[in-house]
């Protein structure tokens, strides 16, 4: 929900892991569980010793708005600020959002009719 991290194969993928790490590892952390998505796969808003660990990754350039699911709308400015001043993925002009990675992908992998 509301925010989307690269893909581990993707360009910043494992900087994105790493930073969420940065955040979230040994520390205490709360879920604000919002329910399963399509795969089953639990959506949840995450702390991190009181640190919102969704805004922050967006703050830190390290993720993108899921614009698809996003509900908390005031993320986008602190995405807007990332991006001007080319923080994280950002800094790559030719940034790719995970979810038209994951398209591209699938995409490749359709088999050739011949």
């Amino acid at each position: 929900m509301d925010i989307d991290a690269p893909e581990l194969k993707q360009a910043f993928g494992q900087r994105s892991k790493e930073s969420l790490s940065d955040l979230c590892f040994y520390k205490s952390a709360t879920l604000e569980d919002k329910g399963p998505d399509r795969y089953g796969r639990t959506i949840a808003r995450v702390t991190c010793a009181g640190a919102d660990a969704n805004r922050e990754q967006i703050r830190r350039g390290m993720a993108w708005v899921f614009d698809r699911y996003v509900k908390d709308r005031s993320l986008y400015a602190d995405q807007n600020a990332a991006r001007l001043a080319k923080r994280g993925l950002w800094a790559d002009p030719k940034a790719m959002a995970p979810w038209s990675w994951r398209r591209m992908k699938k995409v490749s992998k359709v088999p050739v009719a011949q």
